[in-house]
């Protein structure tokens, strides 16, 4: 029985935040993974990029996210979009930004017009899948996490910063 203060899906099913849990199952599962030779090589950038996805579904499942999609794609547009979850009655399509450590121009900062524009044409397709009375009555919202990992001898965790309706669902 969860309490009045557990976050909900949009069914308004209690979820849970079992996050330290299920983040050391799935890195003990990418281990096992690792060493059986299961698992193809990986480019160090794009590592980073999976190891930060990684760190911002944690931290936003801890918030009360319910996420419903990782890497989601579709074969009728170029990219992905990293993270859909609902905030909420709110449909959020989340780009996740991940460095190595900062410079001096933000994580953030690299969801320029372009990639913008590509998240919203794909938020358009994946919002057409939903039932009609659904998408009339869904807020939607673009938002972006900037995850900086810390250095192989840092004992220290990522700092995550989450930048809610960090730009327009229609272009100005």
């Amino acid at each position: 029985m969860s309490s009045p203060s557990s976050p909900k899906n949009p069914s308004g099913a209690a979820v849970s935040n079992g996050t330290a849990f299920g983040r050391r199952i799935l890195q003990g599962i990418d281990a096992l993974s690792a060493r059986l030779g299961r698992t193809p090589p990986i480019a160090p950038h794009l590592q980073t990029g999976l190891h930060g996805e990684e760190e911002a579904f944690f931290y936003l499942r801890q918030r009360g996210y319910v996420v419903v999609a990782r890497r989601w794609k579709t074969p009728k547009l170029p990219g992905d979009v990293d993270l859909i979850a609902w905030d909420g009655d709110t449909l959020c399509f989340i780009e996740v930004k991940t460095r190595a450590h900062r410079d001096i121009v933000p994580a953030e900062f690299a969801v320029d017009e372009r990639k913008q524009r590509v998240l919203r044409s794909l938020a358009s397709v994946f919002r057409k899948r939903l039932p009609e009375e659904t998408r009339r009555q869904t807020l939607v919202r673009f938002d972006v996490v900037s995850v900086y990992l810390p250095g192989e001898r840092e004992r220290s965790q990522a700092v995550i910063e989450l930048f809610p309706a960090a730009f327009a669902r229609h272009p100005e």
